[in-house]
């Protein structure tokens, strides 16, 4: 585990080298993000972003969405995989919305936890990123490999353990955009495969890239 000093170095590094932290969905309205989500388990963004211009266009309210035969969404969400259970959800999240929350997003973990297809890592974003709720902490892949491998948790895998560590470890109003760098930082540079230590900005405060 690194200590409280060496997770505001890593903090602080990763916003001089990534100081853009938005979230890389592309999306217009609040509940084209929370669709939007929902479409990347198990899929990239980039092949999200390519879908969802269609899809939005074809469907541009949520009215429409609510309406739509679950078919045609499948049409449009295939190459996201999982078709099946992200068309259903995402219309059944319209219906609900609207329904319930009269056409809004909530703001409230256990509100985003009760709509369809939403669990903690999409309601944690949509916290972060729409309602700029401080603690908001998003535990993707990237995330989970990361905070492993620079010692901010201690060989845990699990989702559900990762989040009250690192909102513990991390200041409140630079949580969700430290997620966000992780993404980032993940991609280009502490890869699955083969991380490029070399080239890491936060290498002599990492667990894994200083040696312990």
């Amino acid at each position: 585990m690194r200590t409280q000093e060496q997770i505001d170095g890593i903090v602080a590094r990763l916003e001089e080298e990534y100081p853009l932290a938005d979230c890389t969905l592309d999306y217009g309205k609040d509940y084209e993000l929370l669709f939007s989500v929902r479409l990347a388990a198990q899929c990239t963004d980039e092949r999200v972003n390519q879908i969802t211009p269609a899809l939005f266009e074809r469907f541009p309210t949520l009215e429409s969405f609510a309406e739509a035969d679950v078919e045609e969404v499948e049409r449009y969400v295939k190459p996201c995989g999982f078709y099946h259970t992200k068309a259903r959800d995402i219309v059944e999240c319209a219906k609900v919305l609207l329904i319930r929350h009269g056409g809004k997003v909530p703001g409230t973990m256990e509100e985003l936890l009760k709509l369809p297809g939403v669990g903690r890592k999409t309601a944690n974003l949509i916290l972060g990123d729409v309602f700029k709720a401080p603690g908001a902490v998003v535990v993707d892949t990237h995330c989970i490999r990361l905070s492993n491998r620079m010692g901010l948790v201690d060989n845990v895998k699990d989702p559900a353990k990762i989040e009250p560590i690192l909102r513990a470890e991390l200041p409140p109003e630079k949580s969700s955009d430290f997620c966000h760098r992780l993404v980032l930082h993940g991609r280009a540079v502490c890869t699955a495969r083969a991380p490029k230590c070399e080239l890491c900005c936060v290498r002599d405060l990492c667990q894994t890239g200083s040696g312990g």
